[in-house]
């Protein structure tokens, strides 16, 4: 059991302090090409690790280079005394082919801190509801989220259909804001390239080939080129902010892929009910409803110091949180951590793997099938 204090241990706050630098380096340059001086709180966190690592008679990086390629290495590996269940064995805040930060670095950056606190991504989809709600417009707000979940790469063409698109007019200065010019790094032979399953852009690897941040995709196999995108055909490229891509993007994709599952059962669903009150409103023929909020997260632990119940409105007769099955596959005792590190008001919110709500939703169906013949 990995109690909720042993998250701010020394030894854990040092590892969230490394993956917010990371996620920080990352924004203004390539992780492998920094000189001295560093950025200060690369520094900071360069000193603390150096000084943990002497204590514990451990080799110490003794550069930021040299931290980096430490941060590439199984966290298991790191002179780190953590709580079991914390991190697995192939737990990597880096990437070890494109040195990226992975989606587990950017929880531990984004989502181990005060979970009062409210992230990036929490803060621009409640602007948006608040603009939309105030407008009385639940369809403007409905094609703001589908914009975040279908369109993390925007041309500049399709830009300016967004940004002229009338549903969408409130949120114009928001939507200018969270969608940002993509970096020359991204480029490979002269041309940009989405991933087709995800349709994020993919990042250039030394070797010719291609890598995807989603860590799901990375485990089906190489990535499908989706797009190929030439600066001289499409103009100024933007993409979604990161935050935005992982936490509204990600989980986003999983929402679709469950609602079209559901509704090849017969069951209606309506997705970002209330104004987002929850992500799925599923109602059966017989009448009864399930409130459903999808989380695609890397980490249980850090997605059970999360929960939270789900709100009561609009009305339903059970309701869960929902992970996909890649997920819970990809890491032992999924669902197990995820409850001990719930809090007390979140103990009745149960967590299911989406596989197993399918067959629920498909068992239910077929005993009323039964009971109607």
């Amino acid at each position: 059991m990995i109690p909720i204090k042993d998250w701010d241990t020394e030894d854990a706050v040092l590892l969230r302090s490394l993956a917010t630098a990371l996620v920080e380096l990352e924004k203004i340059g390539d992780l492998d090409t920094f000189t001295m001086p560093y950025p200060d709180e690369a520094q900071r966190v360069l000193n603390r690790t150096v000084l943990l690592c002497l204590r514990r008679q451990a080799r110490p990086p003794c550069s930021l280079p040299e931290l980096i390629d430490w941060a590439m290495a199984p966290v298991v590996d790191w002179p780190l005394r953590l709580p079991p269940g914390v991190v697995e064995p192939d737990d990597r805040l880096l990437d070890a082919r494109s040195a990226r930060p992975t989606e587990l670095c950017h929880e531990w950056a984004d989502r181990a801190r005060d979970v009062a606190v409210e992230h990036r991504d929490r803060q621009v989809i409640r602007r948006a509801m608040d603009m939309f709600r105030g407008l009385g417009e639940p369809d403007g707000y409905s094609g703001f989220r589908r914009l975040l979940v279908e369109q993390p790469v925007l041309t500049e063409q399709a830009g300016l259909q967004v940004v002229n698109d009338l549903v969408l007019a409130p949120a114009r200065e928001l939507i200018q804001e969270i969608y940002r010019e993509v970096p020359p790094a991204y480029l490979n032979d002269g041309a940009y390239a989405t991933c087709e399953r995800c349709l994020t852009l993919l990042t250039p690897l030394d070797d010719g080939g291609w890598w995807c941040e989603r860590d799901q995709c990375r485990r089906i196999g190489p990535p499908p080129i989706g797009r190929r995108l030439r600066p001289e055909d499409t103009g100024e490229l933007l993409q979604l902010e990161r935050p935005l891509r992982q936490f509204v993007t990600g989980p986003g994709r999983a929402e679709m892929g469950l609602t079209h599952r559901l509704t090849k059962l017969g069951l209606s669903v309506e997705l970002w009910p209330g104004f987002d009150n929850y992500d799925l409103r599923v109602t059966f023929p017989d009448g009864r409803v399930w409130a459903i909020d999808v989380k695609d997260w890397a980490h249980p632990g850090l997605l059970g110091r999360a929960a939270r119940p789900i709100q009561p409105e609009p009305p339903y007769d059970e309701a869960f949180w929902v992970v996909p099955a890649p997920r819970v596959k990809a890491r032992p005792g999924y669902v197990a951590t995820f409850e001990r590190n719930r809090p007390d008001t979140a103990s009745d919110l149960p967590l299911m793997v989406d596989d197993a709500l399918v067959r629920r939703a498909r068992k239910i169906l077929r005993e009323r099938k039964r009971t109607d013949a």
